[in-house]
């Protein structure tokens, strides 16, 4: 599957988006890109929750969907992991926000959870294009977008230089 290319200056960018001081340019997106349009509540956390952590983000993920809000997370194990789990369960759409290009699912074990958020349940998104090169700081960039498309961020236990705090930083800035 083709990834949709979004530009900024697209009816179909998401408006939260707009708002921040640096949006990304352009956007590659797999699945339904109304989701991209609906009200974002973000889950994120540490990539080695405990099974107490996955079980309360995929409980807020799945009360979050139920009620008509969209879950946004980073697609990494862990809370990330928990969090889209509990959108799909519920019925209810969830964003992934990619820090990798749009055709490098990381980690590799959550392919099939990408596959499913892609197929039924929302949308698989990355400001990097197919075979584009990434850094460790593509995912601190990433948070921005995930804090940008939400109204509020869940922060679900996280090390206190973790990138779960920098996506709440960044939604404080914004």
């Amino acid at each position: 599957m083709l990834p949709e290319l979004i530009y900024e200056k697209d009816d179909r960018y998401p408006p939260l988006l707009r708002e921040m001081s640096s949006p990304p340019t352009k956007l590659y997106i797999l699945g339904d890109n109304h989701a991209l349009s609906s009200v974002g509540i973000a889950i994120v956390g540490t990539r080695k929750a405990s099974p107490r952590g996955r079980e309360i983000a995929k409980r807020f993920a799945k009360d979050i969907a139920k009620v008509g809000f969209v879950v946004v997370s980073g697609l990494a194990e862990g809370v990330d992991t928990a969090a889209h789990e509990g959108a799909i369960e519920a019925g209810g759409k969830t964003i992934a926000v990619l820090g990798t290009a749009i055709d490098s699912i990381y980690p590799k074990e959550n392919k099939n959870l990408a596959n499913r958020i892609i197929e039924d349940w929302g949308v698989v998104i990355s400001e990097y294009g197919p075979g584009e090169e990434t850094s460790k700081e593509s995912f601190v960039l990433r948070n921005r977008i995930i804090s940008g498309l939400s109204l509020a961020v869940v922060v679900i236990e996280a090390p206190e230089t973790s990138g779960a705090l920098a996506t709440a930083r960044f939604a404080g800035e914004q």
